[in-house]
């Protein structure tokens, strides 16, 4: 059995009467790269605030690294890496005077070579001062100085967030690389789709403050499917095809996207209904995710849509 880095048991967190996290229960193993995605207000942020100790769940628990996050020592602690949104930085210091107030917590393990690489490679000096830095510096100042203590585990908040398009990719394919070639373990959440179906090998995905899926990428992309099916005369009045979580219409054609449903059953049903043709067509991570986390539709907004 593979060893649990990240575990959550009914994690639960209320702001007054609303619930941002919802009874979430969640195994994340050794040695994974997981992309934590969610909508805007899903949750996310809150829940990796409690991982990290930083916020006080309502009820159920949470641990990391074998530690109750509610108590993590300063031992444990420096197993973790945290990127936090915003990439918050002292704005009066230098680069230079940062590497050594962050060094100073983590002596035995500050890999000097490697912060000194990446701060060259972000063409950056470390007589610059903070305030002085753009928003992309800044994150890329703060990767730097979370990635040198070398941690076993790396929680990022929207890492990306600044980078321009080739230094992301740059850090999503060699950082992460690097650091799960040591068999350490990332979880990050990203509004960038395109950089988790890079890199990730395992995806979590809330909504509301629901955990809706917690698998492997492999079963995620093969469990969501999307068929366009054509008609030679009227559509159908119902879709009831079990596993139908979003269907669309235009003229003729009908796009259904279906959860753990085989082809042969939407092919049947198909046939049934009268169609002429039924097509399995390829979707995007973001399309997945974003049919997938779809508000139920309360009635049409286009004259295409098909209720």
């Amino acid at each position: 059995m593979s060893e649990i880095v990240l575990q959550t048991e009914g994690l639960t967190k209320y702001f007054k009467d609303k619930p941002a996290v919802n009874h979430m229960n969640l195994k994340i193993p050794k040695g994974c790269v997981c992309g934590f995605l969610g909508r805007n207000g899903a949750g996310k942020t809150t829940a990796i605030r409690m991982l990290m100790g930083l916020l006080r769940p309502t009820d159920g628990s949470c641990s990391v690294l074998g530690c109750d996050s509610q108590f993590l020592s300063p031992q444990i602690r420096q197993r973790i890496g945290y990127v936090t949104e915003g990439h918050r930085l002292y704005k009066w210091m230098k680069i230079g005077e940062l590497e050594k107030f962050q060094r100073a917590f983590f002596p035995d393990q500050w890999d000097a070579k490697l912060f000194n690489d990446m701060i060259e490679y972000f063409e950056l000096t470390k007589k610059q001062k903070v305030k002085n830095l753009s928003n992309g510096q800044r994150a890329q100042v703060s990767l730097a100085l979370t990635l040198a203590p070398n941690p076993e585990l790396l929680i990022m908040d929207d890492p990306t967030l600044g980078l321009d398009v080739a230094i992301r990719r740059q850090f999503l394919e060699g950082v992460i690389h690097l650091i799960t070639r040591q068999n350490r373990t990332i979880l990050f959440s990203s509004h960038i789709l395109a950089d988790v179906e890079r890199v990730a090998d395992r995806i979590v995905v809330i909504d509301k403050g629901m955990l809706k899926a917690d698998c492997t990428m492999e079963q995620f992309r093969s469990a969501i499917q999307k068929f366009v099916i054509t008609f030679d005369k009227q559509l159908p009045a119902d879709v009831n095809v079990e596993g139908a979580i979003c269907c669309r219409s235009d003229g003729s054609l009908m796009e259904i996207t279906m959860v753990n449903a085989s082809e042969k059953i939407v092919s049947d049903w198909a046939k049934n209904a009268g169609a002429t043709d039924c097509k399995l067509v390829q979707m995007t991570l973001e399309d997945q995710f974003i049919e997938f986390t779809a508000p139920a539709k309360k009635g049409k907004l286009f004259d295409w849509e098909y209720n």
